[in-house]
C-alpha cells in the first residue's frame, strides 16, 4: 500500500513539472509530445510543388483542364502540388493511363500516365519511361498552351 502511493504521489510530481516546462494536460513526463512547430517553412512548402517545368501561367492552366474535367486541383494558383497531382492522377487513372496510387507524389507511374495522355492528345513525350525529361516537359508545356491556355 505504501508503495503504490508512493508511485501515485510520484506521478502527480511527474505531471506538475511536465505542465510548469509547457507539456500536454494530464501527461506525465514520459508521455507527454515532443513540441512541433506551428507552421511548415516556406521551403518545405515549396518542395511539394512539382511544376514540371511550367511557369505558374501554364500551371494555372493544367489547373483549369483537370477541374473543367470534374477533378479538383484545388486552389488554381500556379502551384502544383499535392491536391493538383492527386486531381491528375485520379483523372489519369479514369482514363486508363495507370498513373497508380492517388498520393500526390510525381513518380516514375505519374509521370508514365501523363506521357501516355501526351502522347494520346498529339504530344511526343520522346517515349514512355517513367522519366520528365526534355521532351516530356515541352510536351507538358505545349499542351498547357494549346488554344491560349485552359482558363
Amino acid at each position: 500500500m505504501a508503495q503504490h502511493r508512493f508511485t501515485r504521489a510520484l506521478a502527480g510530481i511527474l505531471t506538475a513539472a511536465t505542465l510548469t516546462t509547457g507539456g500536454l494536460v494530464g501527461a506525465t513526463a514520459a508521455t507527454a509530445a515532443p513540441a512541433r512547430p506551428a507552421t511548415a517553412s516556406a521551403a518545405t512548402i515549396q518542395a511539394a510543388v512539382n511544376n514540371l517545368g511550367l511557369n505558374t501561367a501554364e500551371a494555372k492552366s493544367v489547373q483549369c483542364y483537370v477541374r473543367d474535367a470534374g477533378y479538383s486541383p484545388g486552389a488554381i494558383d500556379g502551384q502544383l502540388g499535392t491536391s493538383s497531382w492527386k486531381a491528375w492522377q485520379s483523372f489519369l487513372n479514369a482514363l486508363g493511363y495507370n498513373a497508380g496510387s492517388v498520393d500526390g507524389a510525381v513518380g516514375p507511374n505519374t509521370i508514365r500516365a501523363l506521357q501516355r495522355f501526351l502522347n494520346y492528345v498529339g504530344y511526343d513525350t520522346g517515349g514512355v519511361d517513367g522519366i520528365a525529361g526534355a521532351k516530356t516537359k515541352a510536351a507538358w508545356a505545349a499542351f498547357s498552351n494549346l488554344g491560349g491556355g485552359w482558363c
